[in-house]
């Protein structure tokens, strides 16, 4: 290993040995969106398995989650198995050794930038208590891992929807590299099926452009409390690199010491991308209470703030600009008497999601309503507004304060945020063998 290698590996993160197809194949049947989208909507993978039928396609390598409940699960991941292999063997894939892939990515919301990296998987702990360089930024759901190891403790590869933020508000380790597009070797250029947008990969092997990520990592990590060394917080994929950690504790058991060090399965392929990219959009997730008494619900509120202020306001655009004032705790409330703004004086919790979580707990375990989590404030608003329900608006989640909320809280209540729209989540395109 090399003085590179080692600095990077300090850092929890190095290169990879990355397979794409080679040249001159169809990357856009290649690359399916990631498999955590479209839970409820088969008629979109339906789509897409028109789209991709008689070539290779990483929807062969992948098991879309909205299959999981149906039955023929274990035929469908030995297929997968199968696939991997198939695809191996007949050199279908070119390896580019010892690199990074820049990754920049156009969608309806404009242009960002990714660097694919492999990170130690002995670095991250997703415990809500954890204090380990690489941290879950929500609550993982042990139940959700079981089933997606089923699919990846075989594999022979793993094809990563993973994001993972850092907070480089100087753009010091990816934005270098975007700037120097013209001097990189094109990897793939191509649109993304399906609304996807366009995506162009470009090769980072050289040691100056290491040497840069490196320094760039080491200057952000020198600003960090050396006690709770918050570097790198998942965006998207939770469960998926959860699952990564958990079938490495398994195998790592049987292994030595000097197999441990450098056994593929230890790290993850994961997109590295900074919070502060222009291109990168957070999208609050809305609550809607149904079958609420509102008594109740203020009630749940007071118990979790010193103060409750509530006022009525005339529209939902009235409600979005007001939330987004101030560095009071507000978040809006839709029911079929109106609009309302709600400021909280020393919540329970740094985010107002995390607040009303504290609400939702209690009311939903004392049988008192069900809620459900709204992509979207005019659904929350039409929810909202019917007879016997409640809509809680929540503010932007902010891009300065998001590392913040993490150490102060430990991870943000379920479903905070969303990166962007469905079609705006990573697509498969990189992958590395794993055994």
């Amino acid at each position: 290993m090399d003085k590179i290698d080692e600095r990077l590996s300090a850092l929890g993160l190095r290169s990879a040995d990355i397979l794409l197809p080679k040249k001159g194949s169809d990357m856009e049947k290649w690359a399916v969106v990631a498999c955590d989208q479209y839970t409820s909507d088969k008629d979109y993978w339906k789509k897409v398995e028109e789209l991709t039928d008689g070539y290779p396609t990483t929807l062969s390598l992948i098991f879309p989650e909205c299959y999981l409940e149906d039955e023929g699960k274990q035929e469908r991941i030995e297929n997968i198995e199968k696939s991997m292999d198939k695809y191996l063997e007949s050199g279908l894939l070119e390896e580019h050794r010892n690199c990074f892939v820049l990754v920049k990515r156009t969608t309806g919301t404009g242009t960002r930038y990714g660097l694919m990296v492999a990170l130690d998987l002995e670095c991250y702990d997703y415990s809500r208590d954890s204090k380990s360089l690489i941290r879950a930024t929500e609550g993982t759901i042990l139940e959700r891992i079981p089933p997606r190891k089923e699919i990846r403790k075989n594999a022979s590869l793993e094809l990563p929807h993973i994001m993972v933020l850092i907070s480089d508000k100087e753009k010091g380790v990816i934005e270098p590299l975007a700037k120097k597009i013209d001097e990189l070797e094109v990897l793939y250029d191509t649109d993304l099926m399906m609304d996807g947008g366009h995506v162009t990969g470009y090769l980072v092997s050289d040691d100056g452009d290491k040497e840069g990520i490196a320094d760039g990592l080491e200057h952000l990590y020198s600003q960090l409390d050396p006690s709770n060394p918050l570097l790198y917080a998942m965006g998207d994929g939770n469960h998926s690199l959860a699952t990564a950690k958990s079938c490495w504790e398994d195998l790592k058991k049987d292994l030595s010491d000097e197999e441990r060090k450098n056994h593929p399965a230890r790290f993850a392929l994961v997109e590295l991308e900074n919070i502060y990219d222009d291109g990168l959009m957070f999208e609050p997730i809305h609550r809607v209470f149904f079958g609420i008494d509102e008594n109740d619900f203020h009630a749940e509120l007071i118990k979790n703030s010193k103060n409750v202020t509530t006022r009525r306001v005339g529209s939902l655009e009235e409600i979005e600009k007001e939330i987004g004032n101030g560095d009071k705790q507000k978040f809006g409330i839709v029911t079929e008497n109106g609009f309302f703004v709600t400021e909280l004086t020393c919540p329970t919790s740094f985010l107002a999601a995390g607040t009303i979580q504290s609400v939702i707990d209690d009311l939903v375990k004392s049988g008192k309503c069900s809620v459900d989590y709204i992509h979207g404030a005019d659904v929350t608003t039409e929810l909202g507004s019917k007879k016997g329900n409640l809509g809680v608006i929540l503010p932007d989640v902010s891009k300065d304060t998001f590392f913040e909320s993490i150490l102060k809280d430990k991870a943000f209540p379920r479903k905070t945020f969303s990166i962007g729209h469905a079609n705006e989540k990573r697509f498969y395109m990189e992958a590395r063998r794993i055994v």
